[in-house]
């Protein structure tokens, strides 16, 4: 069973003004102690996420596991250490045979329906939410709240990693309620090294 830190970033490249900007959050994250980074880019090229993606990998080195948003291929072209996919993405079995048996595999749910579906299949880890209102999203499913999330705990046993409007104030209260990881944007943006050392104290 995958063990989880309970501090899970998304670096998302929608949020950060240029690329260097990016990658210098990225180091301030790593030097505050986390050990698992998502990156995630939905306007960019191929070429520019597989670029982007090399270069958090060789500033990052191996004490960072390493996820890719959606895209199994790039993922195993930059050398990450797994992949997240959203309902609209690639089937996570379609994925598993693009990423192979060892790299980590997670799958985005919003309502138990989909979470009971995602724990049949070979994913790694299940994420739900959002849990709170969130802004990084254009488009948002329906808040799930801390009883969504206390439900989808009761049906899988699969690491849960919980997301959407989770901040510093409010981290804990997710964890008392059943999951094994939060998953941050926002709250992560501004001094990302003091407020990633500040979750995790909360965290701890």
């Amino acid at each position: 069973m995958l063990q989880l830190p309970r501090l899970y970033p998304i670096l998302d490249a929608a949020c950060f003004p240029d690329a260097s900007a990016m990658f210098v959050a990225a180091e301030e994250l790593s030097a505050a102690g986390i050990t698992l980074l998502q990156y995630r880019n939905k306007q960019g090229t191929a070429r520019q996420m597989l670029d982007q993606a090399r270069e958090l990998r060789a500033r990052l080195g191996a004490s960072v596991k390493l996820l890719m948003n959606d895209r199994a291929d790039l993922c195993v072209a930059a050398g990450f250490d797994g992949l997240h996919v959203g309902q609209d993405d690639l089937s996570p079995e379609a994925a598993r045979t693009i990423l192979g048996p060892t790299r980590w595999l997670g799958v985005s749910t919003h309502n138990p329906e989909q979470l009971a579906e995602a724990d049949k299949t070979s994913a790694d880890y299940l994420a739900i939410g959002p849990i709170f209102a969130t802004s990084s999203k254009a488009n948002p499913d329906p808040v799930v709240g801390l009883e969504g999330l206390r439900r989808a705990r009761e049906l899988t046993r699969k690491p849960l990693v919980a997301i959407g409007g989770i901040t510093r104030a409010n981290a804990r209260s997710v964890i008392e309620a059943g999951a094994d990881a939060v998953a941050v944007i926002s709250d992560l943006l501004r001094d990302p090294g003091k407020s990633a050392e500040e979750f995790l104290r909360v965290l701890r």
